[in-house]
C-alpha cells in the first residue's frame, strides 16, 4: 500500500508457537473490511510476504520511540534518540536477518542512507511533542479482553498516556503521511479497536485517539464517546461472525479495490486470473496472531 507504517515480527524460525483460542486482531479485521480473501491468504494460509524498506524503517522507528521512553524524562532529547537508531536496527536485523537482505550488500552506503531517512522521522516526531514532559503508562502494550458475545480481541497499543485525573489517551505513530479519506478511516478503525478494548479492561471511555503522522508532521486526535463505542463493538462482534462462517466452508471471496495494487497475491486471486491454494481449513493455533505486515498502512 501508498503509505506503510511498521513490521510486526513473527515468532524465530523453528520456535514454539503457543496455542491459543481464535481471536480478532484490528489487522485481521482490518484485512477481513477490505478483502476476505486477502484475510484468508494471511491469516489461514499464512503466505508469506516479503517486507518494505519504509516497512522495516517504521518498525525501527517504533523501536526506538518505545526505547526513548524508557530514558529519564530529561534525556528524552533529538540526539539521544537519534543514538538509539543504529543499534535498534542491530537488535532487530540480528533478530531477522534476513531483512538484511533487502539491502544491496555491494553498496556500504545503503543501510546508512536508509538510517537516515529514519532520523528525519524521529526529528519530524519532536516537532509534534516533547517526550521530556510525557511520562506514559505503557508503551508497545498488549491487550486482550473477551467480550460478552465471546468474541477475543487482541492487539498492541503503540502508546497509552494515562492522566492524573484517570482520563486515557491512547497514541498510535504512522511513519507514512497523513492518509487520504480510505486511509483515514482504516487508521481509525483501528483506533477504536484499541479504544473498545481499553474500555472494556478499565471501565472508561478513552478521552482521546491521537495519531502522529511522522512523514509530514501531522496530527490526527479524535475523541469516542460510548455509544459509538458500543456500535463499534457490534461492528467487530459482525466481523468475527463473518469470518467464522467463512471458515467453515472457505468461502473467502475477493473483493477488488484500488488497493489490489498493493496486494502481494494477486497471482492467485481469482479476480487477476488465478487460483488460491486448497483451502487448509481453519487454523490452528490462532488466526488472530499478527503477522510481518501488520500495522501497515
Amino acid at each position: 500500500m501508498p503509505d506503510t507504517d511498521t513490521v510486526t515480527a513473527d515468532p524465530p524460525p523453528g520456535a514454539e508457537v503457543p496455542r491459543r483460542r481464535p481471536a480478532l486482531s484490528p489487522s485481521r479485521a482490518s484485512d477481513f473490511k477490505q478483502c476476505p480473501l486477502l484475510y484468508r491468504f494471511r491469516a489461514v494460509d499464512r503466505l508469506p510476504e516479503i517486507p518494505t524498506k519504509a516497512q522495516l524503517r517504521g518498525t525501527l522507528v517504533h523501536s526506538v520511540l518505545e526505547r526513548l521512553f524508557s530514558l529519564p524524562q530529561a534525556d528524552r532529547t533529538p540526539p539521544q534518540a537519534k543514538e538509539l537508531l543504529a543499534p535498534a536496527w542491530e537488535d532487530l536485523s540480528a533478530e531477522r536477518p534476513e531483512w538484511i537482505e533487502l539491502f544491496d550488500q555491494e553498496d556500504p552506503e545503503a543501510v546508512t542512507s536508509w538510517l537516515s531517512s529514519a532520523e528525519q522521522l524521529v526529528d519530524t516526531y519532536f516537532g509534534l511533542e516533547d517526550p521530556s514532559r510525557l511520562e506514559p503508562e505503557a508503551c508497545e502494550l498488549h491487550v486482550e479482553i473477551e467480550l460478552g458475545s465471546g468474541v477475543l480481541l487482541r492487539g498492541y497499543v503503540d502508546r497509552l498516556d494515562v492522566a492524573p485525573t484517570g482520563e486515557i489517551r491512547v497514541v498510535d505513530y504512522k511513519t507514512g503521511a497523513a492518509p487520504r479519506e480510505i486511509g483515514e478511516a482504516k487508521a481509525m478503525f483501528q483506533m477504536k479497536f484499541y479504544a473498545v478494548v481499553l474500555w472494556r479492561l478499565r471501565g472508561v471511555v478513552p478521552r482521546q485517539l491521537k495519531l502522529m503522522y511522522l512523514t509530514d508532521g501531522q496530527s490526527l486526535a479524535y475523541t469516542p464517546d460510548e455509544g459509538e463505542l458500543i456500535r463499534f463493538e457490534r461492528t467487530l462482534e459482525a466481523i468475527w461472525q463473518a469470518i467464522l462462517k467463512a471458515g467453515k466452508t472457505g468461502d473467502f471471496r475477493p473483493n477488488p479495490s484500488k488497493l489490489c495494487a498493493w496486494c502481494d497475491h494477486q497471482a492467485l486471486c481469482p479476480q487477476y486470473g488465478g487460483t488460491p491454494p486448497p483451502y487448509p481449513g481453519w487454523p490452528e493455533p490462532d488466526p488472530g496472531e499478527e503477522s510481518v505486515l501488520d500495522r501497515a498502512d
